[in-house]
């Protein structure tokens, strides 16, 4: 039996390709370190490699492709303290590597296409995250990326988004319900803006769940709309504007908070920060002090990378929660 100060708390990231965790983990790390976290790549537990996924017509997305019974196995030896052989996806080769050892460690992030589409896998979780994309803005940014980096036509790049939108839709976007919090990229609604240069993002956190208390802007509960352009915020064209209030999402009670636009000078944020509820930082102007810090990341001038770092403080809080009710259950039972 793991002993309460040997808790593994476990985090799920799920979201398709190029949707952002790499840099939400990247930020994930600056909040738990290198050697207190350990990163997973469910890749790592695809049944197929790449030629035997092409022979049998399914993608990587396709459940069909991937090893849950292992997936299951292995996350929930690790979260009782055990050691594991993870297999090992090349993604350079398209073939499956010899494994290799991972220890246990105080936070396990398991993150890729399908952290939550299994029950069991989903029942080990902590706390999860889905980074969501909408369709406008994924075909822009791809469109930039592909055209522009790789000599990609416009026909293909629709080509490729097309030929795993049936799969997406079927097995990766319904995966959404079951996190604790959504972070969605959608289009502006300030200005009509054809190439996604600006961005709404919205924090769609659930009511309810344990170890977790949504973040509010001024009055819990209450619907705000908020322009803070002004004297303490500067902002250009075409501005700035948040959104709180609550709202239902795939059959569930949220929270949602929205940032609309993008903000010109992040050390101003503070200002931003001191209206926030339930940030769950340890002294003021740290969330300010993150975005900082790594103001080169993409989306730290926009609603992602905040709520990429408000999250992380999040995931912090609740690990600290489990971590300390664990101690308390254990000088109970001992009295």
């Amino acid at each position: 039996m793991v002993s309460q100060s040997d808790r593994v708390v476990l985090i799920g990231v799920a979201g398709d390709s190029g949707c952002g965790k790499s840099t939400f983990l990247r930020r994930l790390t600056d909040l738990f370190g290198d050697e207190f976290m350990t990163v997973i790549c469910l890749d790592d537990y695809h049944s197929l490699d790449r030629k035997g996924r092409k022979a049998a017509g399914v993608t990587a997305l396709d459940p069909k492709a991937n090893n849950f019974d292992l997936m299951y196995e292995q996350i929930k030896a690790l979260k009782e303290g055990k050691a594991i052989d993870k297999p090992i996806y090349n993604h350079e080769t398209g073939e499956i590597d010899p494994p290799e050892r991972i220890d246990p460690n105080k936070v396990i992030v398991v993150e890729g296409l399908h952290p939550l589409f299994d029950e069991r896998v989903r029942s080990l979780l902590d706390f999860s995250v889905y980074l969501d994309i909408s369709d406008e803005v994924k075909i822009n940014w791809k469109i930039q990326r592909d055209m522009a980096e790789r000599g990609h036509t416009y026909e293909d790049v629709l080509a490729s988004i097309n030929a795993r939108r049936p799969d997406f839709s079927a097995y990766i976007e319904p995966q959404k319900q079951y996190a604790d919090v959504v972070i969605q990229i959608v289009p502006t609604q300030l200005i009509e803006d054809k190439e996604s240069r600006y961005l709404r993002v919205r924090l769609i956190q659930q009511e309810g769940k344990p170890h977790f208390r949504p973040v509010y802007l001024f009055d819990e509960g209450s619907t705000i709309d908020w322009r803070p352009c002004g004297r303490k915020l500067t902002c250009s064209y075409p501005g700035i504007k948040l959104y709180y209030g609550p709202d239902s999402y795939m059959g569930n009670e949220v929270s949602i908070l929205e940032v609309d636009g993008e903000f010109d000078n992040l050390e101003e944020m503070i200002y931003i920060e001191s209206h926030l509820s339930n940030t769950a930082t340890k002294h003021y102007g740290e969330m300010t002090e993150l975005l900082l810090a790594h103001k080169d990341y993409p989306g730290s001038n926009n609603g992602s990378g905040l709520f990429q770092v408000l999250v992380g403080l999040k995931m912090r809080e609740a690990y600290q929660n489990l971590t300390a009710s664990s101690v308390e259950e254990k000088v109970v039972a001992a009295v």
